[in-house]
């Protein structure tokens, strides 16, 4: 048996089979080698099994379908003279491995088609990431994601994206370790969802896979070939955290008021539809935080206005008169979309995210505000912007509001005159609370990139992780102040922030005046428990 730590994500039991996960981005790191012979005959064979492997999906598709489309094009790429003149070229002339050769041509490839922006290019520009995947996949014997979830596995991995934990079938996740992240990292956030234990932190590497193991999200343990011993206590363990989530789930249509009668609002932090069912199998009242993020990551050109409306009326409708606040996109730091063109930064994490991409690109931004304003006819929508530090931004976000109302009742097109409000995540935002609450209907604290704005430091450096305090005396104070500013200015504040899922902290909250609390799914119920037994009047 061996014995390993790591710090905790999330808590719970996990006992199952170890599958480490490799994401393609990993297998392109260059290294020189010394015979260019061997390394173009790893080539051509990697690619004659990808043509082989295509062909035969082409021999399965129905006729003059998308699919079958598709996959003539891609047959018809690596058939072709320039993909893989590229990639031969490169390995003979730099003396770099396969691997490394075909992602940076994949990457250059895809820059120069992504910026004609024309529906050709952008499909020319899927087809050769499509291939290009395929065949790292095969050069490095990395196993596809289809093939990792057959059954359910403990997820292990030296780094996984919020893109690559969103590609995840859910239903069958055990667990996940991580050498890299922190507990608050986006991916980390996401991983939460999934009501499975996590640790980040952990020394795990590609000799872990197929090996069966139990993780202990408590304690921060991770047991690999355990002990009959070891098995045995942690399978009654289990059978202990089942029974203590059957009986939170006696509190599912219990109301969220203090044991004096204080009503508090309870909603459900969530990274896309499928989450929907989950918040409301644990009792959510609506979703304090829907990010929207999902419909952007993974993809290779900006979804649509349509697409983008169908998704928020699809909220809207399953949560009825319960709330749902749509983030608007927040992308930059660690989630990023290549289609967008966003440069590099040295420090992404201070640098273009949030509203500030969206005031750059603000056709995107109307259109996501056009989709969500139309949605606004089916439900209870509120809408909310991340990343605000100026009242300035405040006041260019509603002219756009405004150009987008008038436009929409132009056309008599339904809508509603939904709440607004921002996420305050920087200690600007705090600071300047009073002020921001006049120009909007709500504040919601962030307290994941407040604290590490607050206490500059990075939440997902791990030379830090003893220093990191989620509850440090300033964030209280902030959030304290927060609270007392926007309610002065007539709006309800509420946290959506990792804090707000932390039960020993619940009764300091409502003691605070905070009006709403949203975490994630499976976090609803206990913090209902601790609402309910909590005195606001002591």
């Amino acid at each position: 048996m061996e014995i390993y730590e790591g710090v905790v994500a999330f808590p719970g039991i996990a006992i199952g089979q170890i599958r480490y996960y490799v994401s393609t981005k990993e297998s392109g790191y260059p290294h020189a080698i010394s015979d260019v012979k061997q390394e173009l005959d790893r080539y051509h064979r990697a690619k004659e099994k990808t043509l082989e492997q295509l062909k035969e999906l082409y021999s399965q598709a129905v006729p003059e379908t998308k699919e079958a489309d598709t996959l003539r094009r891609q047959i018809q790429i690596l058939e072709g003279t320039g993909f893989s003149r590229a990639i031969t070229s490169m390995i003979a002339s730099e003396k770099v491995n396969v691997s490394h050769a075909v992602v940076t041509t994949r990457d250059e490839m895809a820059s120069v088609f992504g910026s004609l922006k024309d529906e050709a290019a952008l499909n020319r520009v899927q087809d050769i990431r499509e291939i290009s995947n395929w065949m790292t996949y095969i050069l490095d014997g990395l196993p596809k994601e289809e093939e990792i979830l057959h059954e359910p596995v403990i997820i292990a991995a030296e780094h996984i994206s919020p893109e690559e934990v969103m590609k995840l079938d859910k239903n069958k996740i055990l667990g996940f370790l991580t050498q890299e992240g922190s507990p608050v990292s986006h991916a980390s956030i996401l991983v939460k969802t999934m009501d499975v234990p996590a640790l980040v932190h952990v020394p795990a590497d590609a000799g872990w896979d197929g090996r069966f193991a139990i993780v202990d999200g408590y304690a921060g343990k991770i047991y690999i070939d355990p002990s009959d011993g070891v098995l045995q206590e942690y399978k009654k363990r289990r059978k202990l955290e089942r029974e203590e989530k059957e009986y939170l789930l006696s509190l599912k249509d219990e109301e969220d008021v203090t044991a004096d009668g204080h009503r508090v609002h309870l909603y459900a932090n969530i990274g896309n539809l499928e989450d929907m069912s989950q918040a409301l199998d644990n009792g959510a009242r609506g979703i304090g935080l829907l990010r929207s993020e999902f419909q952007y990551l993974g993809r290779e050109s900006y979804p649509g206005e349509l697409e983008l409306f169908q998704a928020y009326r699809q909220a809207a409708l399953t949560m009825g008169e319960g709330l749902v606040i749509i983030r608007t996109l927040d992308i930059g730091a660690d989630k990023k979309a290549e289609y967008m063109g966003l440069s590099d930064e040295r420090n992404p994490a201070m640098g273009n995210r949030g509203i500030r991409v969206c005031l750059q690109k603000k056709e995107v931004f109307k259109e996501q505000l056009r989709a969500i304003f139309r949605a606004s006819a089916y439900g209870n929508l509120a809408i909310m912007y991340p990343m605000v530090t100026y009242v300035e931004e405040i006041r260019e976000i509603q002219r756009l509001v405004e150009e987008v109302k008038a436009s929409l009742h132009e056309k008599e097109i339904p809508y509603k005159d939904i709440q607004q409000g921002i996420v305050v995540e920087t200690p600007a935002a705090a600071i300047m609370a009073g002020e921001l609450a006049r120009e909007l209907d709500f504040l919601s604290i962030g307290t994941n990139d407040l604290t590490q704005y607050t206490l500059a430091m990075d939440r997902q450096n791990p030379q830090l992780k003893e220093r990191y305090r989620e509850q440090h005396p300033s964030i209280m104070k902030m959030i304290e102040m927060v609270v007392r500013e926007g309610h002065k200015e007539g709006c309800w504040v509420g946290i959506c922030g990792e804090l707000a899922a932390n039960t020993a902290l619940t009764s300091r909250f409502l003691r605070m005046g905070v009006d709403m609390l949203s975490v994630v799914p499976a976090c609803i119920l206990p913090v209902r428990r601790s609402i309910r037994e909590t005195k606001i009047k002591s």
